[in-house]
């Protein structure tokens, strides 16, 4: 999260990161699947994010207006509705939980007039319901709403804090920071949590300041790439094109993060949200729900419990999809998947319908492969059988997502 600084892309030092991290061809398939042994070469052993994480985030929607009732709530839902059993466990709290001094001691006191119960009761109610608490803090002397102490100067206290509450998660932010690195700042937590004696998924968010991607997978589990998201199609699709440069560094244990989804916040349309929703799933995104899950229309529920979108973000592969071809606003992003199989999205980012092809030689498909096309979205196998491309009609501002098998 980040409150106070201009949203500045410098093209320049994008198109660098994009030739350091495209070592490999766009579609090039694995000789074998990752093993656990190569997850973690890294300070956080932690064993999490074997695949992106999935759960709920309060900030999207609620911002500081947060409280325990309003926690345990979305708890309830993600159980009633059957989120949880697709994998939407992780229940996050992010800014403005707490007093803004600590006590005496130097512990983080939890504000007392939203959270009178404590976070421990908390987080025993959520696991009670076979969920996981996340909790959000700052590498930083305040956090973004500057409404709480951040943890710098007192990770080691604070993680112990955490994981003597029960914490599953922390969203680490990068706000009123003493001005050194984010490489100084952000493995100084990961060293206090892994010594803290509970796994606690280390989710960073330094804004894709100093290019996470690079040095993130041995000091967390995930890391924002970009600024914030905003609730409109300009901005979800300016978030993942920046997070795209960095497709070749996610892989089981440590992902790319373009920031919390937006689907059933209102401000863009159906078919927006769908193209929103499909693009944050083929690239391995964390499918971090940022909408109130108590309250959810039939058109946002039908998008975020869509299982065969979720299983291509799942995939036990780990590969994240990438723009293969443009050609204005017409979009190739693929992406393959264990089985042999390929994740295609079709993308028209134009207000007017447009006829879009994805090629093999584009895709990564040897050109004469026989192709069995799943429309993951109209949870149908096309009776057509392709050879050399697929093309498909588009509605403006949508897609279409296909998982493609060869069988021949």
């Amino acid at each position: 999260m980040e409150r106070s600084r201009d949203v500045c892309v410098v093209v320049a030092v994008l198109m660098l990161c994009s030739m350091m991290v495209r070592t490999a061809s766009p579609m090039s398939m694995p000789e074998a699947e990752n093993s656990n042994e190569e997850l973690r070469g890294s300070l956080l052993a932690n064993g999490l994010g074997l695949t992106p994480q999935m759960g709920w985030n309060s900030w999207n929607h609620f911002n500081c207006k947060v409280d325990e009732k309003v926690i345990k709530e979305t708890a309830d839902a993600l159980v009633s509705s059957g989120l949880a059993k697709l994998g939407y466990i992780y229940v996050n709290i992010d800014d403005c939980w707490a007093e803004m001094h600590r006590d005496a001691k130097g512990n983080l006191l939890p504000k007392n007039s939203t959270f009178p119960s404590g976070i421990k009761a908390l987080a025993d109610y959520v696991h009670s319901k076979g969920l996981k608490l996340g909790i959000y803090s700052d590498a930083g002397k305040f956090t973004c709403s500057k409404t709480m102490p951040g943890s710098l100067s007192h990770e080691e206290q604070d993680a112990k804090t955490f994981a003597s509450w029960g914490i599953d998660y922390l969203k680490y932010d990068n706000c009123y920071n003493d001005g050194t690195k984010p490489t100084v700042r952000y493995p100084v937590m990961t060293r206090a949590l892994t010594k803290a004696g509970r796994p606690i998924f280390f989710s960073l968010c330094e804004w894709g300041d100093l290019h996470p991607a690079l040095w993130g997978f041995k000091v967390g589990n995930s890391w924002r790439t970009t600024n914030d998201i905003s609730d409109n199609w300009n901005s979800m699709l300016s978030i993942i094109d920046l997070n795209e440069v960095y497709a070749d560094l996610a892989r089981p244990g440590g992902w790319n993060d373009p920031d919390m989804l937006e689907v059933g916040n209102g401000g863009m349309k159906n078919n927006e949200y769908i193209a929103h929703f499909s693009l944050w799933a083929i690239s391995k995104a964390p499918l971090l729900l940022g909408c109130d899950v108590r309250n959810l229309t039939k058109e946002t529920f039908n998008i975020i419990s869509n299982q065969e979108v979720i299983a291509v973000n799942q995939d036990s592969l780990g590969i994240q999809a990438k723009k293969v071809r443009m050609e204005g606003n017409s979009e190739i992003w693929a992406g393959p998947l264990s089985g042999n199989k390929v994740a295609l999205v079709l993308l028209n980012r134009a207000a007017v319908p447009h006829s879009i092809t994805g090629n093999w030689d584009d895709i990564g498909i040897p050109e004469n492969s026989v192709i069995e096309a799943r429309d993951v979205w109209e949870h149908k196998t096309l009776e057509t059988r392709f050879v050399g491309n697929l093309t498909a009609n588009v509605e403006p501002h949508c897609c279409k997502m296909f998982v493609l098998k060869p069988i021949g």
